[in-house]
């Protein structure tokens, strides 16, 4: 059973997130898991500005989570497990991304327990309803697993950001990338998420080293 502290991150976690980011997306590290986007498109996913900017958005907050298994090491110090970014889009609509898993720990229910977070802080923070992402419309399996937390098509399809691949040296490796859009009630309870969920209790989240504890309560094989 694995259990998480939450925190949102600030500039000086840079350093943890940022190689985290890289090892569930990119290069040979992030096909021990299942997120990969390794054969999809090469090169970095983020560089520092565009992290930082994230993280110092006044509309939005990385969130972060490391494993009480690593209670000996200073919370600042402790290796991340997972994180993922919101954003207030609008008054009543959050959006969901930049998630990421360990590949070393995916499997276990961490990414699950990440979602019900995000989405309680963004119902208790903003006062959001409904929770909107985008996810790459070949990922086929990402897809299930997110319409598994309630989550559904749109019928709305995105662009994939190709100038901003090439502003980070990368590229695509496949013809035809593109964006689903997704969205979730979040009045609604689902399985593996929030709005009430059974064993899911997140109080108020801190910045810094006060954290939030949410055990781990269910063992699908994958988050």
């Amino acid at each position: 059973m694995a259990t998480l502290q939450f925190r949102v991150a600030t500039a000086d976690d840079y350093p943890l997130v940022h190689p985290l980011v890289e090892s569930a997306y990119r290069g040979d590290e992030s096909k021990l898991g299942w997120t990969t986007e390794a054969d999809l498109v090469s090169g970095s996913r983020i560089d520092a500005e565009g992290l930082l900017a994230k993280i110092n958005a006044p509309n939005g907050a990385v969130l972060i989570a490391t494993s009480t298994d690593d209670a000996a090491v200073p919370i600042q110090e402790r290796p991340l497990v997972a994180c993922c970014e919101v954003v207030r889009s609008s008054p009543q609509v959050a959006y969901f991304g930049l998630f990421a898993v360990s590949p070393r720990r995916q499997g276990g229910g961490i990414g699950r327990q990440v979602m019900a977070h995000a989405e309680e802080f963004c119902r208790r923070e903003w006062g959001a309803d409904k929770m909107e992402m985008t996810v790459i419309s070949s990922r086929r399996e990402l897809l299930e697993w997110y319409g598994r937390r309630g989550y559904s098509k749109t019928g709305e399809s995105r662009p994939f950001p190709f100038e901003e691949l090439a502003k980070l040296n990368s590229k695509p490796l496949v013809e035809g990338l593109s964006f689903d859009v997704l969205e979730k009630d979040l009045r609604v309870a689902t399985e593996g998420g929030s709005g009430g969920v059974s064993g899911v209790n997140t109080p108020a989240l801190q910045v810094g080293a006060a954290a939030i504890v949410v055990a781990d309560t269910n063992g699908a094989s994958k988050e």
